[in-house]
């Protein structure tokens, strides 16, 4: 069971005693749009924490743009931080929108009400030497690290998610065509390129590691040593462990390795599109983000001809 709000004022309103509209549209988002646990208790917490602002002044169905806009000026009282407001607004519009296109409600109240701007912070990347450092790192001599060495290689190869390459079944993946089937956010499936030297360690991995792990017949491609899908706290404890092994000076993670793909690839002069679509962003403006990254021709510029680059 979820856990009730923690951070909104007074008292405080268990997910289960929720307006109807709201249950019904959670529900919605379960059965229509297949949202994920996470993102129903998300979204059940942030609306739930709206009902205990509106309070007894008003319900669900009669709420205003001003009441809205109240909330929003609460939750910066409150010391939210834009993001967690972003959120916040982005569950009360999902609500209202649901019903009036339900036909519950005329008008949309939080139609015209601006999103607090964000900025965007850019994305930390590995250069091309320490991303193959830290895929390079594992000790294959050994089934873990036969594993690991397969997985960082996909992760690197094919900018995925750190879930969404947890989630790949053996079936997902060709390596006679050189593909994996991909199934990101909203369980929408893309294809991706793997590229020969992931495909040849996940070759190496189905060979002489995996059948020592599998013995429970999990469908997962990668398995932890009771044949069980691995978790994300081991995903990143693998990657750290590599990128502290391979000598690396911050914190690596899994997300690191997929903005290390998107802008190694527009470094090398991919499209941008494509990249989109092996990304699975649905709006181009979340990839453009790696455009704004200095090159590695940008950087050996300024370092040929900056008078003070050189120390």
């Amino acid at each position: 069971m979820a856990a009730s709000v923690s951070d909104a004022p007074g008292r405080r309103l268990p997910p289960q005693s929720l307006p109807e509209p709201i249950l019904t549209y959670l529900a919605a988002l379960q059965v229509e749009r297949a949202a994920s646990r996470h993102t129903l208790a998300a979204y059940r917490a942030d609306l739930a924490d709206f009902v205990t602002f509106l309070g007894r002044r008003r319900g669900v169905t009669t709420v205003t743009a001003e009441d809205i806009v109240d909330y929003l000026a609460a939750l910066r009282t409150r010391g939210l931080r834009p993001s967690s407001i972003v959120r916040r607004l982005s569950a009360v519009r999902g609500l209202y929108r649901h019903l009036v296109a339900d036909g519950r409600l005329a008008r949309d109240p939080s139609e015209h009400i601006e999103r607090p701007r964000l900025r965007r912070p850019l994305p930390r990347t590995l250069s091309r030497d320490a991303a193959q450092a830290l895929v390079e790192r594992p000790d294959t001599a050994h089934v873990d690290g036969l594993r690991d060495r397969a997985m960082l290689e996909v992760l690197y190869a094919t900018g995925m998610r750190a879930s969404e390459c947890l989630g790949l079944r053996i079936e997902d993946v060709n390596l006679t065509a050189g593909y994996v089937i991909c199934t990101g956010k909203g369980r929408k499936q893309r294809l991706v390129p793997l590229g020969a030297e992931a495909a040849a360690w996940i070759r190496e991995y189905l060979e002489r590691a995996r059948p020592r792990h599998a013995r429970h017949g999990s469908d997962r491609l990668f398995v932890n040593a009771r044949g069980r899908a691995l978790s994300r706290q081991a995903l990143w404890q693998i990657v750290r462990r590599a990128g502290a092994r391979a000598g690396l000076p911050n914190r690596v993670s899994p997300h690191m390795l997929r903005h290390s793909f998107a802008s190694h690839l527009l470094e090398g002069g991919a499209d941008l599109r494509a990249v989109q679509a092996m990304l699975g962003h649905a709006d181009i403006a979340t990839t453009q983000i790696y455009t704004h990254l200095p090159s590695a021709t940008l950087k050996r510029m300024y370092r040929d001809f900056h008078p003070r680059a050189r120390g």
